[in-house]
C-alpha cells in the first residue's frame, strides 16, 4: 500500500480535528450541559462481497456513552472511515456482564478487582477481541484511511506501533477471533493483576507494555506505525473526553489503588 496518500490524509485530518477542538471550546462555554449520544449499535452502512478474516466489527467503551462535541465528532469521522464495519459501544456495566458470562473465572476476578476503568477495559477489550474478533479503538483514537482498506484480508490481525514505530500499543488492535497473542496476553494481564506491584500502575499491568512485551521480539507479526493507521488526540483531548468526570484520565490515579486486595 502506498503510505504518502495515507499520511498526507493523516495531516489534513489532524488539522481538522484540531479545528474543531478549538471551535469546541466556545461552543461548550455557551452550551455547558450539551451532550452528544453514542449509540450502543451502529450496523454497517455498506455491506462487503465477501468474508474477511478479521470481522468488521468495531468495540469501544468509555466511562460514558454522553459526549461532548469533540468526541461524537470524532465518531462520526471514525464511521465514515468505516461504513463496512459495524460498531458496538459497551458501557462500564456491559463490559462486567460480558465478561462474567464470558470469561473464565480467573479472568473475571482479575477484572473485578481492578478499580479504574482503563484497566479494566484493557482486559475486557483482550477478551472481547480473542472471543468474537474485531477491531478495538479508545475514544479519542481516529483511523486515518479507509479501515476496511488498511486490514485488507491478508492478516488475521493488525497491531500498531508508537514512539517512532519502536514500541507496540493497545489503544487499536484488529484481530481475528481465537488469537494466541491475545490469550497469552489475557494470561498476562491476569497474572499482573494477581501479582501486582504500585510500581506497574495501570501502563505495565494490563496497558501498553502487555502487549509489547509478548510482541516486540517477534518478526512474523503484523503491525504499522500509528501515523498510517490510527492516531489519537485529533479531535479531542483529556478535558473533552472527561468534561463529566475531571481528572478521570487513569494518569491521575493512585496506582497503590489500583487493584483490591484478595
Amino acid at each position: 500500500m502506498n503510505n504518502l496518500p495515507i499520511l498526507v490524509a493523516n495531516r489534513l485530518i489532524r488539522l481538522t480535528g484540531n479545528i474543531f477542538k478549538t471551535l469546541s471550546y466556545p461552543f461548550h462555554f455557551i452550551f455547558p450541559k450539551k451532550r452528544f449520544t453514542i449509540p450502543a449499535h451502529s450496523p454497517a452502512k455498506v455491506r462487503l462481497s465477501g468474508s474477511r478474516r478479521i470481522p468488521r466489527q468495531i468495540w469501544q467503551t468509555n466511562f460514558t456513552d454522553q459526549a461532548s462535541l469533540p468526541v461524537y465528532l470524532n465518531y462520526l469521522f471514525n464511521r465514515l472511515l468505516t461504513l463496512h464495519c459495524d460498531y458496538n459501544y459497551v458501557s462500564t456495566e456491559a463490559r462486567g456482564e460480558y465478561l462474567k458470562a464470558n470469561a473464565p473465572d480467573d479472568v473475571y476476578d482479575a477484572y473485578s478487582r481492578l478499580t479504574n476503568g482503563a484497566a479494566q477495559a484493557d482486559l475486557w477489550r483482550l477478551v472481547v477481541l480473542n472471543q468474537r474478533g474485531g477491531i478495538y479503538m479508545d475514544i479519542d483514537a481516529t483511523v486515518v484511511w479507509s479501515l476496511d482498506k488498511l486490514l485488507g484480508n491478508d492478516h488475521d490481525s493488525l497491531y500498531i506501533k508508537i514512539s517512532k514505530n519502536t514500541r507496540f500499543t493497545n489503544y487499536f488492535i484488529a484481530s481475528a477471533p481465537n488469537n494466541p497473542d491475545l490469550e497469552k496476553a489475557i494470561e498476562q494481564a491476569v497474572y499482573n493483576v494477581n501479582n501486582y506491584e504500585p510500581s506497574m500502575g495501570v501502563y505495565h499491568s494490563t496497558g501498553p507494555t502487555v502487549l509489547h512485551d509478548l510482541l516486540i521480539n517477534r518478526g512474523d507479526v503484523n503491525s504499522r506505525d500509528r501515523k498510517f493507521v490510527c492516531i489519537q488526540g485529533t479531535f479531542t483531548n483529556e478535558y473533552f473526553q472527561y468534561i463529566d468526570k475531571p481528572r478521570g484520565k487513569w494518569t491521575h490515579i493512585n496506582p497503590n489503588e489500583l487493584v483490591k486486595k484478595k
